[in-house]
């Protein structure tokens, strides 16, 4: 399903399930063929997922040239696993009656193997062969060109688009062998050890034996993405015309009432219109335990009703709803590449060429050196047959693929695989303060007003304040409930210092003590009862009206529970925390000892957070922010990884890396445990397939592995990449009491 790009208005993307790829070399042709169409600005395509992503300009090519250029590349799009909205059913049926005849294909061929393996056991034992050659021959052609004809239409598809890939290997090393025996059977020259249908045939076997283990690995591995699809329930029900109605998910409007019963998933988000109960949201944030909801809360798609009935007006459907960014964000991060990828495609795209090559040598080499042309011959078929470009075309994406799916489930979202390789480096997390390790939910703390009219004040700064979607902002206005409020004008803020505006036609500056230096007004009057009011981590917003300072108002923003638990989490990672943020020093002292943080800068502007985290890079390497709101965007995008809490703006949440579903500081250290196990077993992956290769091709050459051996080394590889991908699923996030233990809290934090 296409839809408008984000990040250029004049693109599309198109997400589509693409069917035949078997190696690293098909899908780094197929992005080829997909990177040359006219009108596609960008093309990724995950032989792991069996995807590809395209972003195209719709002005110059069409959905369906795009799949016409796959299916001309020698693969087929698969409709049912296309788009955000995919047929998960139909996908499912499609994969499992898929596997069935696969398995029916494997049978058949071991059956038709196995007399030509006992006849050449029977043959090294010295005994005589219970099949003729004819009979050998017979058997042989039946899987060679029956079951073995996906290998050669693999092949032909491949070559015909300009390069090689597994297939081609696999044709060369049986199509050799089978052609040489059948030659000497045809021609009457067929006599003891000098016929190879055993090892065509074996190689073709266990080469489907391995394809249908990692068929049914990558199935596993792609299974977190289905199960968050699945939390989309397909149906509404809503109110239209004072009747309950039945609808498809997809068709609820903005605004409408939807219907809630106990017990159901909620199917859009919305806000609570009349009801109260308890909501599991552990599949969307990660949340353990259900959390109460009443009118006015929000709810979030994919999450389960509890025990009461709920009215909820739709503010967000389908693919715009949470859940619907949650399953793009891993879809996209899944189909993303990381840096070390480049370097496995540049070797995937010259592999088989290269392979042959080898083989070709290795032939001569026996041929001209040893005259040995018959162990030439197959030590050749033995080197054509045991390269595998597919484990090493699996090892980071199969590795992304578990990863970023098991740190959704966690209530974590990676943006990409670049940002899930650069977070296992990080060695210094700068946090913002306000909103990130404090609840960013200040309430009214104190009143200061030179004149001592405090109630005035309030309403001034309240006034001033109306519409504002700061956390500070909000939280005057709600003091003054109650309170008749003057109009306000010309409202300008100022990030990082405070706002300017006209209440009732007056100038009003509100903000930081630095704001009032740059306008020329003299803080000191209030000097001593402010810096008391900062002792206890209390946030001072100075007012002035015109040129005369009329007091200030504190705000006390309660410490987020778990901040200190994590900020010692990260201490014993060996990661180094600091504090970046607009606030007074002394607030943000206070609250820098109550958390862990040595390292505070405060009072700086939003421009100033990038060049301190410059500092930071300079001093440590990798860095990280961590922030949640509009003014942290600047920061969170110059930061090497950015991390936004999922409670914070949208400008924060596209401008980081990774999103902590959670506003939860204890979530950072679990994000960048998985970030580290996932980058472990991507290094594990490719250290296995390039070590592989490197070993087994020279043995074969040397004519130290069979055919038949080989065969069964190729398909394992690949396979073991795929498993050991999903020994990522046995990750468990840090217990509460370790995470205790590090940070020597009481249970009670």
């Amino acid at each position: 399903m296409a839809s408008p790009s984000s990040s250029d208005i004049r693109f599309a993307d198109l997400s589509l399930g693409v069917n035949g790829m078997t190696c690293a070399a098909c899908s780094t042709r197929l992005e080829r063929v997909l990177g040359r169409v006219e009108g596609v600005e960008r093309a990724l395509v995950s032989l792991a997922a069996e995807r590809a992503d395209i972003r195209y300009d719709p002005a110059r090519v069409s959905p369906q040239a795009l799949e016409a250029a796959i299916v001309r590349a020698g693969f087929a799009p698969d409709p049912a696993r296309s788009g955000e909205d995919e047929d998960l059913d139909r996908a499912e049926a499609e994969r499992t009656a898929r596997g069935r005849r696969d398995i029916r294909l494997l049978v058949l061929s071991a059956a038709l193997t196995l007399p030509l393996m006992l006849d050449m056991g029977l043959e090294m034992a010295g005994e005589q062969a219970l099949l003729p050659p004819w009979g050998q021959l017979v058997l042989a052609t039946l899987v060679q060109f029956a079951i073995g004809a996906r290998f050669y239409s693999g092949a032909w598809a491949s070559l015909r688009g300009g390069a090689g890939n597994m297939d081609v290997l696999v044709v060369m090393g049986t199509s050799a062998a089978f052609g040489l025996s059948a030659f000497r059977v045809l021609t009457g020259d067929a006599h003891h050890g000098n016929l190879y249908f055993e090892g065509s045939a074996t190689v073709i076997t266990l080469v489907l034996l391995g394809k249908a283990l990692e068929n049914r690995a990558r199935h596993s591995a792609a299974g977190s993405i289905r199960a968050l699809m699945r939390l989309k329930p397909a149906t509404a029900r809503v109110e239209r015309d004072g009747i309950e109605i039945e609808v498809p998910a997809s068709l609820v409007g903005i605004g409408e009432t939807v219907v809630i019963r106990p017990g159901e998933r909620v199917p859009v988000d919305g806000t609570i219109l009349d009801g109260d109960s308890t909501l599991d949201e552990s599949l969307v944030t990660g949340e353990s335990l259900p959390v109460e909801r009443g009118k006015g809360d929000a709810v979030v798609a994919g999450s389960v009703n509890g025990e009461g009935l709920l009215r909820v007006a739709a503010t967000g459907i389908g693919a715009e709803s949470t859940i619907g960014r949650i399953i793009r964000l891993v879809r996209g991060a899944q189909a993303s590449k990381a840096p070390v990828q480049a370097l496995v495609d540049r070797v995937s795209a010259i592999f088989v060429p290269v392979v042959v090559a080898l083989a070709a040598a290795t032939f001569l080499g026996w041929w001209g050196l040893a005259d040995d042309g018959a162990t030439g011959f197959v030590a050749a078929i033995s080197v054509l047959v045991v390269a595998c470009p597919c484990a090493l075309g699996l090892a980071t994406p199969a590795g992304i693929m578990v990863g970023t799916g098991l740190a959704a489930r966690h209530g974590i979202l990676i943006k990409d695989a670049e940002s899930l390789e650069r977070a296992h480096k990080v060695a210094a997390i700068a946090f913002d303060k306000t909103g990130t390790l404090t609840e960013g939910h200040p309430a009214l703390a104190t009143l200061c007003a030179v004149d001592g009219d405090r109630t005035a004040l309030l309403r001034l700064v309240a006034s001033a304040q109306q519409g504002s979607e700061h956390p500070l902002g909000r939280a005057t206005v709600a003091a003054a409930e109650g309170l008749a409020l003057e109009p306000v004008n010309d409202f300008r803020a100022l990030p990082g210092r405070g706002l300017t505006a006209r209440v009732a036609g007056q100038s009003v500056i509100i903000g930081s003590r630095r704001l009032m230096e740059e306008s020329g007004i003299d803080p000191t009057p209030l000097a001593a009862a402010a810096e008391a009011e900062e002792a206890l981590g209390h946030t001072l917003m100075w007012v002035a009206a015109g040129t005369v300072l009329v007091g200030f108002i504190s705000l006390a923003d309660p410490i987020r529970p778990t901040a200190a638990v994590a900020i010692a989490a990260l201490k014993a990672m060996g990661i180094v925390p600091a504090m970046l943020t607009g606030d007074s020093p002394r607030a943000a002292q206070a609250v820098a000892r109550q958390v862990g943080i040595e390292r505070v800068y405060a009072g700086i502007l939003p421009e100033d957070k990038v060049a301190e985290l410059a500092r930071l890079r300079k001093e440590f390497g990798v860095v990280a922010m961590v922030g949640d709101g509009i003014n942290d965007a600047p920061a969170l995008a110059a930061a090497d990884i950015g991390i936004a809490m999922g409670g914070g703006s949208d400008a924060a949440m596209q401008a980081a890396g990774l999103t902590l579903m959670r506003s939860d500081p204890a979530l950072l250290p679990q994000a960048l445990g998985i970030s580290r196990a996932t980058a472990a077993k991507i290094r594990q992956n490719l250290i296995w397939a390039f070590a592989y290769n490197l070993i087994a091709l020279p043995a074969a050459a040397a004519g130290l592995l069979s055919p038949a051996i080989a065969g069964a080394a190729m398909a394992l590889s690949s396979v073991s990449v795929v498993t050991n991908a999903l020994l990522l699923k046995r990750w468990r996030p840090l217990s509460q009491s370790r995470l205790l233990a590090w940070s020597g809290s009481s249970p009670g934090l």
